[in-house]
């Protein structure tokens, strides 16, 4: 076992190129199945979840290599169409597997996902959109199997309860070689769903609305391979500049996708740091000794509001600042579980159903704390990174799933931060 070991004081200053996204790469790594040819993704992340999701791919009879940040998929032979449970269960967003076996063998088995703990992540609205597009989909004994009735999959229409960023993933990798047109209303519209959508429209499919709540995807016989560039990781971004916030002293982030971020940076520059944008693909943020509260509530929303996956970076941020601020989260039910980490460092947290009430404090203190999950685990960091003394941080593994080697980047930026061996 590993952990991170953070000493704090040190004001954080430095560049720091953004990595390639981790929810747009697994997506298109699932999409790359439905090619039958080789495809060449640029900007890759060196994550646990990327090689998970290569390994499902090798299980289904892909071939797969990875060299500096480059991932390679040759899906010309799939020998298989049942993805075991114990790969499903390494990675949250296996499940978007499902459309894309669908979509390639016309049947496919798998199990329910597994990845971080945070509350029920229902797929009903997955498997209901499916069956809408011809698929018989039942469940034995853990398993889901799914076949499609007809010849092909087809075209439907579906509006969606929720906007769903897998659901909507899901139906679009279903439908882009199904017969006939498919539109989804109420569509997710993250920028992540519009990388997957470049993506495949670079490899040959017919994709219009993406980005927008009504999505149009028309069938096309067949898919071919593709080189693609993967899009800059907004989530990696803000807690890079939450870090630097919390921490004190001033950062550049190069490769970022400022409209992108924009939802967050709004909200970030309430809490009095100084944030300029350069062209399209460049953030400074300064910040001073001392931040202040967040006047508005923050609501985490689906895109283009406030993400539920910067919550916990933000709050960390925001434990030492003047004033009180309160978040409201509206996406997943048990996603304050890193508050226990915080309180247990010095901070200052109430939380009461969906709502956290954070009243700043003066100063936090190192303690040892388990990462609860992926972002709450950064936050930690950042909040390690501001406190006095020492913090031990365990259960890095889910901090690793979607950053890379984040101990070197802190130390780039002039932080305090060790990979250790625990006892």
């Amino acid at each position: 076992m590993q952990k991170f070991i953070v000493r704090g004081g040190r004001r954080l200053s430095g560049e720091l190129e953004l990595q390639g996204c981790k929810n747009s790469s697994l997506p298109i790594l699932a999409a790359s199945l439905l090619c039958g040819g080789e495809c060449v993704l640029m900007n890759c992340p060196k994550l646990t979840d990327v090689f998970a999701a290569l390994r499902i791919l090798g299980c289904t009879g892909c071939k797969c290599t990875f060299s500096d940040n480059t991932a390679a998929v040759d899906s010309k032979d799939i020998t298989r169409n049942e993805i075991p449970e114990e790969l499903m269960r390494e990675m949250r967003s296996s499940i978007i597997f499902m459309g894309a076996m669908l979509g390639r063998c016309g049947e496919c088995t798998v199990s329910v996902p597994g990845g971080c703990e945070l509350g029920p992540r229902p797929i009903d609205m997955h498997i209901s959109a499916l069956r809408r597009m011809g698929a018989d989909i039942r469940e034995d004994g853990g398993k889901i199997i799914c076949r499609r009735m007809g010849e092909k999959l087809h075209g439907a229409k579906i509006s969606l309860a929720f906007p769903s960023v897998g659901a909507t993933e899901n139906i679009i990798l279903c439908a882009v070689t199904a017969d006939g047109e498919t539109v989804i209303n109420n569509a997710a519209r993250e920028p992540e769903i519009c990388d997957l959508c470049g993506f495949l429209r670079k490899c040959g499919a017919d994709i219009s609305g993406d980005g927008e709540s009504r999505i149009v995807i028309k069938g096309v016989n067949a898919l071919h391979g593709c080189e693609y560039r993967i899009m800059p990781d907004r989530i990696a971004g803000a807690t890079y500049l939450s870090m630097t916030a919390a921490a004190g002293g001033e950062i550049i982030l190069r490769n970022a996708c400022v409209p992108d971020l924009e939802p967050f940076l709004s909200v970030l520059e309430q809490t009095g740091c100084s944030i300029y944008t350069s062209s399209r693909d460049r953030v400074y943020l300064r910040s001073g000794s001392r931040l202040k509260a967040v006047r508005d509530r923050i609501r985490t929303m689906p895109h283009p509001g406030f993400p539920t996956d910067a919550q916990a970076v933000l709050m960390a941020a925001l434990l030492c600042a003047d004033g009180t601020s309160v978040f409201e989260e509206n996406i997943f039910d048990c996603r304050y579980r890193h508050t226990d980490a915080f309180i247990k460092m010095g901070a200052d947290i109430q939380v009461v159903g969906k709502i956290a009430v954070v009243k700043g404090v003066r100063s936090l203190h190192g303690a040892a704390v388990d990462a609860t999950d992926l972002r709450g685990g950064a936050a930690m960091i950042s909040a390690a990174l501001s406190a006095e003394g020492m913090t031990e941080i365990g259960r890095i593994c889910h901090i690793d799933r979607g950053y890379e080697k984040i101990e070197e980047t802190v130390r780039l930026l002039g932080g305090d931060m060790q990979r250790v061996v625990k006892d």
